[in-house]
């Protein structure tokens, strides 16, 4: 009675809840001396309430129905299992359940494992638990170890289609992303025929759309783990023409995103997919319908669906950012051609402020791949003064969002980039030396790198004020830093404000001091080649200021280090070596006698001559250039 009393009705589910019917009903569901009809029936009546509100499952999940139900998948009897488990499988989908109830106890999955071969139900409400609970490479390395690819891949050629979709849902999700699962994919075969194989046929055009869609995530997570060539013929003969089919207006919502999302992640790193991708069927037309009215026209009739996709329609612009991003990610014409497509500029721009976080980030995204054109940030970045609301995000977001934000900011401070100096007015310094402070990796890296856009050929008082913004202990810090993309980018802002004599000159005679110190420290150091030679390089810089010299004649330390790297291993740190001495004695300049007859002293003149015997030929010429001065 109960149960016919609660079919479809979401009213009278709740009225039993709150009566208490739960725990009598799992009561009776773990009573050894219950008859298996009883305990059937119970398992019923709490699936069927589980399909109510996600306040049922609340409920539910609080009289702790998932041990319970577990505890019943033990029984000899089939039916009782099975409605146990239609039971789970309603409760596991919900999004208040936490998926990691199922791995709490380590039996669980070998059991669910041995129950794959009893029915066709217990396969089909298996597989749809295991792709719901599936979240993240530690839950897929527990099934991948209690063998769920062995077990699943011949459910792909099972009879019935909600078997053969239920597993194909779970290869999706287990090959997600994950190298391990996808190499073993490629390898195993069902019936003679190989798992891509199968996959490629369940994409073709008569299959449901779901069954294609599925299947082309299956084989893009291949790709993309490297378990199947870009150029094969699965990829760009089936996969990709696959995804692009399923972002034409005909799909619904949910299949445009899926679709559009996929074959982002599937062309993301592969110019060949981008190029092959962009002029198929239109495709960067077709997405700017991303943008406009939600649904076809001839889906209106359903005024729920209507309103669902009004609701709904923040995820296609996402979604459509996010493929445009990937599109334009290597090629200078397909950029052109999605900055071309009407209102591209200003859709970005709005997307910028738009409340929705997965909006703002796949429209920074899109920004960002957009930015990496010389020719676009010169005419459609400036007409559209997209910098202004860059740094309006780049005020108070999270992480994700400033990562690459950032990163397109240094892309508009590079000294082409016509934005750079109303940037610079909007207090961007500031901004970017508090990035430097970050505890976040890829934030401390774009900080400092923007800034070392930002001092390349700049003028004087720019320079200063990043000195001042950093401040000398900030850039010490930087110069310490465990990670060696920080430190060479912060060498490179060194190298961009050390540039120009009076530039020189000046910054030397306000942080000579602590410029000086820096250099001995890294020379000092444990540090690769590259890291040494951009040093060597600040030093040649200072070499070439005119009171700046002094800094260097007047310490021995540095000299010697300079001496030592004439005569390293290395040819680039001897180039950069002797690019320091040359500054250093050229004739032309004041006191350079002094500095010859210091050096000669040294022992300098006969490295020279050594290094003028080099075969390498720079090193050979730049020894007899620096001989000459001697002779002049």
């Amino acid at each position: 009675d109960m149960k016919n009393a609660v079919i479809g009705n979401n009213k009278q589910k709740a009225n039993l809840i709150v009566l208490g019917a739960v725990p009598r009903l799992l009561y009776l569901l773990q009573q050894e001396t219950s008859s298996t009809e009883l305990r059937t029936e119970c398992a019923v009546v709490l699936g069927s309430l589980a399909m109510g509100t996600e306040n049922n499952v609340k409920s539910l999940l609080d009289c702790h129905i998932i041990p319970a139900l577990l505890q019943g998948l033990l029984s000899p009897d089939l039916k009782f299992i099975e409605a146990c488990l239609r039971c789970l499988r309603t409760i596991f989908i919900s999004p208040v359940t936490p998926e990691d109830l199922l791995y709490t106890d380590a039996t669980v999955i070998s059991h669910l494992m041995a129950l794959l071969s009893r029915s066709r139900y217990t396969q089909e409400y298996i597989c749809q638990i295991f792709s719901h609970c599936c979240k993240g490479p530690d839950h897929q390395t527990i099934l991948f170890n209690h063998g769920a690819v062995q077990n699943i891949a011949h459910l792909l050629v099972s009879t019935s289609y909600k078997v053969r979709m239920q597993a194909l849902k779970c290869f999706s999700v287990l090959a997600f992303e994950n190298p391990q699962v996808s190499m073993t994919l490629v390898n195993v075969s069902v019936d003679g025929e190989l798992l891509p194989q199968i996959f490629v046929k369940m994409l073709q055009r008569d299959k449901p759309i779901e069954m294609q869609l599925t299947s082309a995530k299956c084989l893009t997570s291949m790709c993309r783990a490297g378990a199947i060539r870009t150029d094969d013929s699965s990829i760009i003969l089936k996969t990709l023409p696959c995804l692009v089919r399923m972002c034409s207006k005909e799909r619904l919502l949910e299949e445009r995103v899926e679709g559009a999302e996929t074959l982002a992640y599937l062309i993301e790193t592969d110019v060949e997919l981008q190029r092959i991708a962009s002029i198929t069927d239109h495709l960067i037309v077709m997405l700017a319908d991303y943008f406009k009215y939600p649904s076809s026209v001839s889906a209106i009739t359903d005024i729920k669906r209507l309103d669902h996709d009004l609701k709904h329609a923040h995820e296609l612009r996402q979604a459509a950012f996010k493929l445009y991003a990937s599109l334009g990610a290597n090629d200078e014409d397909i950029r052109k051609k999605i900055i071309e497509t009407e209102n591209m500029m200003d859709r970005i721009v709005n997307g910028l402020s738009e409340s929705s976080i997965k909006v703002r980030l796949a429209a920074v995204r899109c920004l960002h791949s957009l930015s990496r054109s010389v020719q676009q940030l010169r005419t459609s970045f400036q007409d559209h003064a997209v910098w202004k609301p860059l740094m309006k995000v780049l005020q108070n977001a999270p992480n994700e969002i400033l990562v690459v934000a950032s990163s397109t900011l240094c892309n508009l401070l590079l000294e082409f980039s016509p934005s750079k100096e109303p940037i610079l007015e909007s207090g961007a310094i500031e901004l970017l030396c508090s990035l430097t402070q970050s505890e976040n990796l890829a934030l401390r890296v774009n900080g400092i790198w923007a800034l070392m856009n930002m001092a390349f050929q700049a003028e004087q008082k720019i320079k200063s004020d990043i000195l001042r913004g950093l401040s000398t202990e900030q850039l010490f810090q930087l110069l310490s830093d465990s990670d060696v993309n920080v430190l060479m980018k912060t060498l490179g802002l060194l190298r961009n404000l050390l540039s120009t004599r009076p530039h020189i000159d000046h910054i030397m005679s306000t942080h000579g001091k602590q410029i000086m110190q820096a250099v001995t420290l890294i020379l000092e150091g444990e540090h690769n080649i590259e890291v040494k030679e951009q040093t060597l390089c600040i030093l040649a810089n200072i070499a070439d200021g005119t009171t700046a010299k002094e800094l260097i004649m007047t310490n021995d330390d540095i000299l010697q280090k300079i001496k030592y790297y004439m005569s390293h291993s290395n040819a680039k740190l001897q180039l950069a070596a002797m690019f320091c001495i040359s500054n250093l004695i050229w004739n032309e300049e004041e006191g350079s006698q002094e500095r010859q007859d210091k050096l000669r002293d040294m022992g300098i003149v006969d490295i020279l001559h050594k290094l003028s015997q080099s075969s390498d030929p720079n090193l050979c010429d730049k020894a007899k250039t620096a001989l000459q001065q001697y002779l002049a």
